[in-house]
């Protein structure tokens, strides 16, 4: 298997970017291929797709994004293509956010998802899904980091306290006691 490749771009396409990598060409089908420029140097994580009439390489520039299109594809009913254009179609921020939320009619939103495979993706992931701790601190303040490690240790799940999280960062708070006291009076309107 291919894990990555790195080169130079020589073309680009609607759904690919083709890589020179010392003088051999790889196709590889990515999210959002017109982001990137001829010429420049650009390495993608790779996952390779294998059928009895077809062998693709699919890229990603980050390891979240990796992750999140492996779990799309083993979702019943998305294959490859499904899981690049809902890539290419929202952060993966988002998407979790969506899918950890059931949020099934912003799901609906992207191409070639319908109701049925949108509830399936919330089926099949939600509370399975984790962005990585880095994103997070990149989102984050340190009184909001704080308090979410506070919020996790009175019980309550991360994904829960990271979606209340991005509404307590549009507040006005102080510091970690008052991100902490907005966030539970979020936590009890939900209830």
């Amino acid at each position: 298997m291919i894990a990555f490749v790195k080169g130079k771009v020589f073309s680009i396409s609607n759904d690919s970017v083709v890589l020179d990598n010392q003088g051999i060409g790889y196709r590889i089908y990515t999210a959002m291929p017109q982001q990137y420029v001829i010429g420049d140097e650009l390495m993608l994580l790779t996952y390779q797709y294998v059928r009895e009439d077809a062998m693709q390489l699919y890229g990603f520039v980050s390891q979240e994004q990796y992750d999140l299109f492996l779990r799309l594809i083993d979702v019943k009913g998305m294959g490859c293509k499904s899981a690049m254009n809902v890539l290419a179609s929202a952060s993966v921020g988002n998407l979790v956010e969506a899918i950890e939320n059931g949020d099934v009619a912003f799901l609906k939103t992207m191409p070639g998802i319908g109701a049925k495979t949108a509830q399936q993706i919330v089926l099949d992931l939600k509370g399975k899904l984790v962005l990585h701790e880095e994103n997070l601190k990149e989102e984050m303040d340190a009184n909001l980091i704080d308090a979410k490690d506070a919020l996790i240790a009175l019980g309550y799940k991360a994904n829960e306290v990271r979606s209340v999280l991005k509404e307590v960062k549009k507040q006005d708070y102080k510091n970690t006691d008052g991100a902490i006291r907005l966030a539970l009076s979020m936590f009890m309107k939900r209830k």
